[in-house]
């Protein structure tokens, strides 16, 4: 999640009041503006609060129009406040994506731009679309066509979350309500529908078809792996295998395609595209690996969502499966009745039963092995400040709390 550190306010706030105010039209300096964006800033750079939480108070204090407020997200994200390193490599170009986002958020139907902007306002740290950036620049891409890649690989991926947090009766994501807690199912639904087609709008301007090809099959692909989440949701009786799929299928390939897709509009040679999409892969299986670890050791204000979440759900992750294959029969079958009816009622004992068997440690160790196979990807690459970033973000995988 976006933070500004506290000796980055007084920059953030002058460089914003000179650009924020004139920006399409959008912002007026009033001084009820003023004083809620100069709140919000201190609020993330000296209570440490992420830029979305302060967004969110500043938006229910001052009554400021979620225009403003995404202009304020996307000003902050895109001048680099905050960044992480790895987002620094390609500061400029993440800063025009963010602005395509927004352009090609624009309907003519209000409550669709609303719910678009909505979810996209709500930030994240958009590895993917990042991933895209950094491959085709480490294989020497010089054109432009990589914005355009990135911001369809970001709607496709906000498309799966409004869709997700509908079929999972999700509340909260972020740190504040879901979509569909805040619109309802249907218009929610609609709206990804909507994302998705505009991705492949932007995707036919592109005119490759190889890149298109991957695309499609990727959304093939998350959908098959959403099902076969719902199917197995509820089955406490879910192997490792079938878990490792779902994760391939739902969030591992989409890393994967943002990879691959990158490096084939770099013109990279076929060795190099199925490093860049192996990569891809093993990234995505390691940062699925480790939210699931997230989801019974991680702080609810910092993830942004309810603590035990998944098991809410009925989903049958790799910590619970290995504490059901590790435990005592008394554990197991404590898991197992949880699984099969979504309960939290136990959700501490669950919680103790998970640490004891080690199976945080196992999940932590096949995330690593993930991460590890991902650094071996790189070695077909030159090295150069994108390369490098690439080999941070395998830590970051790892090292994450959020």
């Amino acid at each position: 999640m976006l933070r500004i550190r506290a000796c980055q306010f007084e920059a953030c706030r002058n460089d914003f009041l000179k650009a924020g105010f004139a920006r399409g039209g959008i912002l007026r300096e009033t001084p009820c503006y003023r004083k809620g964006i100069f709140n919000c800033l201190e609020d993330v750079s000296t209570r440490n609060l992420t830029v979305t939480g302060a967004l969110s108070r500043m938006r229910r204090a001052y009554r400021t129009s979620p225009a403003c407020i995404g202009c304020l997200h996307l000003f902050v994200a895109s001048q680099g406040y905050g960044m992480l390193p790895f987002h620094q490599v390609v500061k400029s170009e993440f800063e025009q994506v963010n602005e395509l986002i927004i352009r090609q958020l624009h309907s003519d139907v209000g409550l669709v731009e609303n719910i678009g902007q909505y979810i996209v306002d709500a930030g994240g740290k958009r590895l993917r679309p990042l991933l895209v950036l950094l491959i085709a620049k480490s294989f020497g891409y010089r054109g432009t066509q990589h914005i355009s890649l990135a911001a369809i690989i970001e709607f496709i991926h906000t498309a799966t979350l409004l869709h997700d947090d509908v079929v999972d009766t999700s509340n909260l994501r972020r740190g504040r309500a879901t979509a569909n807690a805040r619109f309802g199912n249907a218009p929610s639904v609609l709206v990804g529908d909507f994302l998705y087609s505009r991705a492949f709008q932007m995707l036919v301007a592109i005119d490759s078809m190889a890149i298109m090809r991957i695309i499609a099959d990727t959304t093939n692909i998350i959908s098959e792996g959403e099902v076969q989440q719902l199917i197995n949701a509820g089955n406490p009786d879910t192997s490792e295998a079938a878990y490792f799929d779902v994760i391939h299928k739902k969030t591992a390939q989409l890393f994967e395609a943002a990879a691959q897709t990158g490096a084939i509009l770099a013109g990279a040679s076929a060795t190099q595209e199925e490093a860049a999409k192996h990569y891809g892969y093993h990234l995505g299986m390691a940062f699925q690996l480790v939210d699931d670890v997230l989801d019974y050791s991680g702080q609810a204000d910092e993830l942004g969502k309810n603590i035990g979440d998944d098991l809410a759900e009925g989903k049958p992750t790799l910590p619970l499966i290995r504490a059901m294959q590790r435990g005592t029969t008394e554990q197991a079958a404590m898991i197992r009745s949880a699984i099969e009816k979504g309960a939290l009622e136990q959700l501490d004992q669950i919680s103790d039963a998970i640490h004891s068997t080690g199976a945080l440690d196992y999940t932590l160790a096949c995330a690593a092995q993930h991460a590890e196979q991902a650094r071996a990807c790189l070695a077909d690459f030159t090295d150069s400040p994108e390369h490098r970033a690439l080999a941070e973000l395998t830590e970051f995988a790892l090292q994450r709390k959020c």
